[in-house]
């Protein structure tokens, strides 16, 4: 049973994005175009639940397969498209989990989603900080439902997203992570 657990922002998150896309890079090589660090422990100052998410676009994504048993050896399970046409989700560390991967073929439209989400937050601290205080009272109610915890969010993300969509639109933008 995973425990739903949010922490504070942990300087240290960048580093551990960091040393993983220096693998991940080894591993890909070419075939990995660019890396970037979402979800919240990308968003400096608020509460997140201390995993490591990691955005991989890839030349193509039929070639990730080809890649299973490095990432394997890396300590990543590989969950296939987990819900999303045209990812390749990894995770690692079980139970106890610290680190998500969620590759795309270049041009996918969940890149754009996902930076867009991220960099709105970034330049939006009051609403990061709604954002941290709903994780935050959703962990408190569901400490031991990860499902009740995620569902709790989805309105707040889906309304999130919708102004993000429309900010990037009017020139909002997002910081290259690429190393």
């Amino acid at each position: 049973m995973r425990k739903v657990e949010v922490v504070p922002y942990k300087k240290e998150w960048s580093k551990l994005f960091h040393d993983e896309c220096q693998k991940l890079e080894d591993i890909f090589g070419p075939e990995m175009l660019n890396v970037y660090h979402i979800g919240s422990t990308a968003i400096p100052a608020i509460h997140a639940k201390p995993v490591i998410d990691i955005l991989a676009v890839v030349k193509d994504v039929e070639c990730v397969a080809d890649f299973n048993k490095e990432m394997e050896e890396m300590g990543y399970d590989f969950k296939g498209e987990n819900g999303i046409a045209g990812r390749r989700f990894f995770r690692k560390g079980g139970d106890e989990r610290t680190h998500h991967i969620h590759m795309f073929q270049k041009g996918h439209e969940e890149i754009a989603r996902h930076l867009a989400f991220r960099d709105y937050l970034r330049a939006h601290p009051d609403e990061a900080q709604e954002y941290s205080r709903l994780k935050q009272r959703l962990a408190a109610e569901f400490p031991i439902d990860i499902n009740g915890y995620v569902n709790g969010k989805n309105d707040f993300i889906k309304k999130v997203d919708e102004k993000a969509k429309h900010w990037a639109k009017r020139g909002g933008h997002h910081v290259n992570e690429v190393h």
